[in-house]
């Protein structure tokens, strides 16, 4: 009598066998009657818009009134507001900033968050989603590396490794990793 090594379980019908099974990834199939329908609505109040527009009195463009002037001047005082509001004042605009880099990659660490580059890849957190940042320096050699943890369900986590020029480099990398993050990240 032969006996099975395995359970018997019936296959799963899955979204990886078909994207279709998963609800909202397919917008469901359109009649073809409402399409026309819409199209000829909106070809109709184009059409109605025309006419109303050439009936118009015609205006020179170089007339302008004092309404006129007065919204373009709030516009600009508005505009103006907010690039000053964008832009750091004084100090605050430098503040502590860790650029770590070799030959090929490089780790950046200012006020907007974490940067990871290496050759073609990218890799940027805002301090936002960062949930906790570990650094390592190798026992003898001159390797810098930084992981970076991500908040979420799924926990995950980031690392990059840079080679420095020299020892003294690392300890300068780490002092500077250390200010940014006593400046700009948040412990929850």
């Amino acid at each position: 009598m032969e006996q099975p090594i395995s359970p018997n379980i019936k296959p799963v019908h899955a979204a990886a066998t078909d994207p279709a099974f998963v609800p909202g990834i397919t917008p469901p199939p359109a009649d073809e009657a409402d399409e026309s329908a819409e199209a000829a609505e909106v070809a109709d109040a184009a059409e109605s818009a025309e006419p109303a527009a050439d009936d118009a009195p015609e205006v020179p463009e170089d007339s302008e009134t004092p309404a006129d002037d007065a919204v373009a001047e709030a516009d600009a005082e508005d505009a103006e507001d907010a690039e000053e509001e964008d832009a750091p004042e004084g100090d605050d605009a430098e503040g502590p900033v860790l650029e770590a880099a070799d030959r090929r990659g490089s780790v950046t660490a200012d006020r907007d968050g974490i940067r990871f580059l290496l050759d073609d890849q990218e890799a940027e957190f805002d301090w936002d989603e960062v949930g906790a940042v570990e650094f390592e320096t190798s026992r003898f050699g001159r390797w810098f590396t930084i992981t970076v943890h991500i908040h979420g369900p799924r926990r995950r986590w980031y690392q990059a490794d840079v080679e420095a020029p020299s020892r003294s480099r690392v300890k300068e990398w780490t002092a500077q990793l250390d200010a940014v993050l006593d400046a700009y990240f948040e412990d929850a």
